[in-house]
């Protein structure tokens, strides 16, 4: 065997190994992870997933730069009507390819449309104000200065910071807002644009609330509300556009069905005050932000969005159930819950606990993967530091979707006690206990899915000289 062969069996093996550990022998609860079904990783590794389809609205047409696309064309159009009927809107966007960029793509957007009609030769302004969640509170990092939106707000020459306020929170809750506050602030500051959305997330956030308070101003603020946790629990957890949201962005991964993908999605269609800002969300997809937009997972999201249209309802209730049960089950076995234990801790598929009384929140997080339990830490409102977390994040999506049920958690969460507590090595006893989750839930069933697959496979891998034999090797 040459050298070349042994790194690449070396590296084959340690995939192989990978695979195994987290797909058949531990527990994934990060809540920013999600499996893909069968057919959605097909469609990944598909034909699409090695070619360009760029193209853009010129002169009233959509303009395709490449020969060869009518399928992804008719792909990318059908996965739109999909995610439209999903989030009941006018129009999504789909060519950004993560969260971050999703985000980053409105505001570019939206200081763009703010520059709208200014004088000729006049420079571009930034944003002068915007309004979001705060880091150490749950706020995404895309959302702030350091993350995606840097270089779009405006500096206060007395800090050198930018204008950024963040919503205030309860003093007694702080993964809840203070509406009273809020009112205060919006009334003090005038925004420009509003991002609500969180990574650490496990109430709704106060759209209607603000809606209503800026509906009659001359100019009121662009709302946009950054749904890349909570994206496949739209409509059970939160419907920001019919609470009056004006763009909603997310990643399809987390708690969508989807491969790693962005999207911006909209409710501005023609006629709507900030229709050309839809315009400019369009220009900055492309060519603003990405040349390939990587159509394998384009072809991905498709089949995604149709498991997710069918499965919607009894996946988002059952997501829902379990982190409630969850949150129960931890806080019984004296691990502590945050969140309102009135209202079962959460509203969403994350639950938040606290575990600096047991030890440092990055080691209790590695003992937990090590024992085939695999979570994030996360830094708390109020952790001095990021370095220094007290606190782990749990998301239920994946788990449900592998068909835990509200029981099932109660004996998960009795071998994270043991861990956390005990210091307990309960390995091998996750790996035993995993092995009854091994199904997925809420697409086609195997049977369905599995021909399918074949066929799909062996047009897939159809330069192989050897077709037959290929494949016959690959399912031995």
């Amino acid at each position: 065997m040459s050298a070349f062969s042994e790194t690449v069996q070396t590296l084959m093996d340690r995939v192989e190994a990978n695979n195994l550990w987290r797909q058949r022998e531990s527990f994934n609860l990060i809540p920013s992870e999600s499996t893909p079904s069968l057919l959605v990783k097909m469609c990944e590794i598909s034909d699409p997933c090695g070619r360009y389809a760029e193209h853009r609205t010129m002169k009233g047409q959509e303009i395709y730069f490449y020969q060869g696309i009518d399928f992804i064309k008719d792909v990318e159009d059908e996965a739109r009507r999909e995610l439209c009927g999903f989030f009941n809107c006018s129009e999504v966007e789909l060519r950004t390819i993560s969260g971050q960029m999703a985000n980053e793509v409105v505001f570019k957007s939206v200081m763009r449309f703010l520059n709208r009609g200014r004088p000729e030769g006049q420079p571009m302004r930034k944003m002068k104000l915007v309004m979001n969640n705060a880091l150490n509170n749950g706020g995404h990092l895309s959302s702030q200065p350091m993350g995606a939106l840097f270089n779009y707000v405006e500096e206060d020459p007395r800090t050198g910071k930018e204008f950024v306020v963040n919503f205030p929170v309860l003093a007694e809750n702080p993964y809840r807002p203070d509406t009273e506050k809020l009112a205060d602030l919006l009334e003090q500051y005038k925004p420009e644009l509003m991002v609500f959305g969180k990574s650490m997330f496990i109430y709704p956030e106060p759209v209607a609330f603000v809606k209503e308070l800026v509906k009659d101003w001359e100019k009121p603020p662009v709302i946009m509300f950054d749904m890349a946790h909570v994206l496949g629990l739209y409509g059970a957890f939160q419907s920001p556009f019919e609470e009056g949201a004006d763009v909603v962005t997310g990643s399809t991964h987390k708690t969508f069905f989807g491969p790693q993908r962005g999207l911006v999605a909209g409710n501005l269609p023609k006629g709507h005050p900030l229709r050309k800002l839809w315009i400019e969300i369009k220009g900055r997809a492309f060519p603003g932000s990405t040349s390939n937009h990587h159509l394998g997972t384009l072809l991905g999201l498709l089949m995604a969005s149709y498991e997710m249209n069918e499965f919607k309802d009894p996946y988002q209730a059952q997501v829902r159930s379990n982190a409630k049960a969850f949150a129960q089950a931890l806080k019984a076995k004296n691990i502590p819950v945050e969140g309102d234990p009135s209202d079962g801790y959460t509203a969403t598929h994350q639950v938040l606990v606290r575990v600096d009384q047991f030890g440092a929140g990055m080691e209790m997080a590695r003992r937990l993967e090590d024992n085939n339990i695999v979570c994030n830490y996360q830094a708390l409102p109020y952790d001095e530091t990021f370095l220094k977390p007290s606190g782990i994040r749990l998301g239920v999506q994946e788990m449900t979707r592998f068909g835990m049920k509200e029981g099932d958690f109660d004996t998960l969460a009795g071998l994270m006690a043991d861990v956390l507590i005990q210091g307990k090595d309960v390995k091998e006893e996750s790996k035993k206990y995993r092995q009854n989750f091994l199904k997925m839930q809420f697409c086609l069933s195997a049977e369905e899915a599995i021909p399918l697959v074949t066929k799909v496979w062996r047009s897939v891998f159809s330069y192989e000289p050897d077709l037959e034999a290929f494949i016959d090797n690959l399912a031995g």
